[in-house]
């Protein structure tokens, strides 16, 4: 059976699923299996969406007018499209030609897989470089602290003093990998210069 998806960005009279109704109807899906959403795609909560992914079943074609229509990023769309393929649904999106039910469609989400995966790595290639840049300037990444100065001389007092790590964020109520990432930070190696392998 084919299953069709319809997506526009806003609910205004200005923007109307008619075009992608007509194209999927003409691709042989029926009225009463039509599913849509009036929402941007970067959203999350798109009650059509979800409903047609609960509906279709082993057997069934999900049919897109276009690839965007359906992912918000490559990354989502793949996901989506490999989530159907272990359920045994096909996909195919009529603007760009892609059917996984033919070798040239499975290439296609092959490729597309393979490039997501190169977008991935030179993100991670970016973030990292970044992060080495600013090391060099004296500056460190990720995210900031929770724990105040005077609160961490508070913390490093009870510790020089015996407590244990346990203790101190039971007693602080802050989480253990807070601790641990906060005292890493302040150069903190234990009472007497050592450092702690609590």
């Amino acid at each position: 059976m084919l299953i069709g998806y319809m997506r526009v960005s806003s609910d205004t009279d200005r923007q109307t699923t008619d075009l992608q109704r007509d194209a999927l109807l003409a691709a042989g899906v029926d009225d009463r299996h039509l599913f849509e959403d009036k929402a941007s795609g970067a959203r999350d909560d798109r009650p059509g969406l979800k409903s047609c992914l609960h509906y279709v079943k082993a057997g069934d074609t999900l049919v897109v007018w276009k690839l965007d229509r359906l992912g918000r990023s490559l990354p989502h769309l793949l996901t989506i499209v490999a989530g159907l393929r272990e359920s045994g649904v096909a996909f195919r999106s009529l603007t760009e030609g892609m059917d996984t039910n033919t070798p040239h469609g499975e290439l296609l989400f092959h490729l597309f897989g393979a490039l997501a995966q190169y977008e991935r790595a030179l993100t991670k290639e970016r973030v990292q470089a970044g992060l080495a840049a600013a090391e060099r300037r004296g500056r460190r990444g990720g995210r900031p602290s929770v724990i105040g100065p005077e609160r961490l001389e508070a913390i490093i007092a009870a510790l020089d003093g015996g407590t244990s790590k346990a203790a101190v964020c039971r007693n602080f109520g802050i989480p253990r990998s807070t601790l641990i990432d906060t005292l890493a930070r302040s150069g903190w190696t234990g009472a007497g210069g050592v450092k702690s392998r609590e």
